[in-house]
């Protein structure tokens, strides 16, 4: 049996990363990186880390132009597919890279979507349109959660097509928490535990308008002001570059080169809180039990809400503030979602794409 995975992004590489290692040994599977994030901070560090083998093919996507790049992504993605003609297709999320769906369904090529059903009904979010393409264009949908299956079948889609397999992300962190441990991240920055805030920021939403931008540093230079405690960023590099035109008004909020998966995990956990509009940031949070402030409007991820370990700030800066003061406030006595804690998601998985026959087919 062929199978072939798609990927292109960080998030995809982490929580695809034990999944790929067993397909590896169970069929003939091919791994192919758009390169949708194609700067090496974001990518092959990550593959490095997380011990995952050189993909067979790179189709080499570099455009931050979102019509190129989906243009790009599909054409070379085809090609792919017409040269490997693989059984069967695997991706995950609501990236540009996922939208392989959509070649991959007209060639009548049964696909697999990991993280289907997420769902916050703003289509102001870029991120929401693709996702109702991709599970509307996939065979097989694999929501993490109870309520991302009800999305779907609200939506029309069978049940008999849809299984919940829980939350790849604890595996992963389970399986290198040795080496997150072992990172010296906190010595290197000279600070402890609970002594600094930690910051992410990509989205498009956030990252792209440019008063939002500055409206939400405004708030985070509060914050670093208030508690008298530095903010460290790990910036995107697509965030750096607008950055350039944003004023930061704390000495306490300091920039960061991307870091990398142990760096990163080791000091999310050790955080006195976190800031970010990152959606697998707001898993790691709930499972480590660290205040989580997303800088959003909106969350597809509701039950961290649900279980108190997430809030919704916005961008206003005395909300971000505010916040940051509710969340650190709050014993942290929450426990993750039950789906958040699945122990075996790469086996479960994996058994469901290469034993699951039932398929119906798509045709072009």
């Amino acid at each position: 049996m062929k199978v072939l995975t798609f990927f292109g992004t960080r998030p995809e590489i982490i929580r695809l990363s034990l999944i790929m290692k067993l397909l590896d040994k169970h069929c003939e599977h091919t791994m192919v990186h758009t390169g949708q994030n194609y700067h090496e901070s974001l990518s092959d560090v990550f593959l490095r880390e997380l011990e995952i083998r050189t993909p067979d093919f790179h189709l080499g996507v570099k455009s931050n132009n979102f019509a190129d790049q989906i243009a790009q992504i599909l054409r070379k993605a085809d090609e792919v597919l017409e040269k490997v003609k693989p059984d069967k297709v695997l991706i995950l999320g609501d990236t540009n890279s996922a939208l392989t769906a959509i070649v991959a369904a007209r060639r009548g090529i049964p696909v697999f979507h990991m993280e289907a059903g997420n769902r916050c009904y703003d289509d102001r979010v870029p991120e929401e349109i693709n996702r109702r393409i991709i599970d509307h264009a996939s065979t097989v949908l694999m929501p993490y959660t109870e309520r991302s299956k009800e999305n779907l079948i609200r939506e029309g889609i069978e049940r008999e097509r849809i299984f919940v397999i829980g939350n790849p992300i604890y595996e992963v962190l389970e399986t290198f928490r040795e080496k997150i441990e072992a990172s010296d991240v906190l010595e290197r920055l000279k600070t402890e535990r609970n002594g600094y805030f930690l910051m992410t920021l990509h989205r498009a939403e956030n990252v792209d308008l440019l008063e939002r931008l500055k409206r939400i540093f405004e708030g985070v230079s509060l914050v670093a002001d208030k508690f008298k405690k530095r903010v460290f960023v790990s910036v995107h590099p697509r965030t750096a570059e607008k950055l350039k035109r944003v004023k930061i008004n704390s000495e306490h909020v300091v920039l960061l080169e991307p870091l990398g998966f142990f760096d990163f995990v080791k000091l999310e956990k050790n955080a006195l809180a976190v800031l970010t509009d990152s959606g697998t940031v707001q898993e790691e949070c709930a499972i480590f039990k660290i205040p989580n402030v997303t800088l959003r409007d909106v969350t597809e991820r509701p039950e961290t809400i649900e279980v108190g370990s997430n809030i919704l700030s916005g961008a206003e800066p005395f909300s971000i503030l505010r916040s940051v003061e509710v969340a650190i406030s709050q014993q942290q006595r929450w426990s993750a979602p039950k789906e958040y804690l699945a122990e075996n998601v790469s086996q479960v998985v994996s058994k469901i794409i290469l034993g699951y026959t039932s398929i119906r087919k798509h045709f072009s």
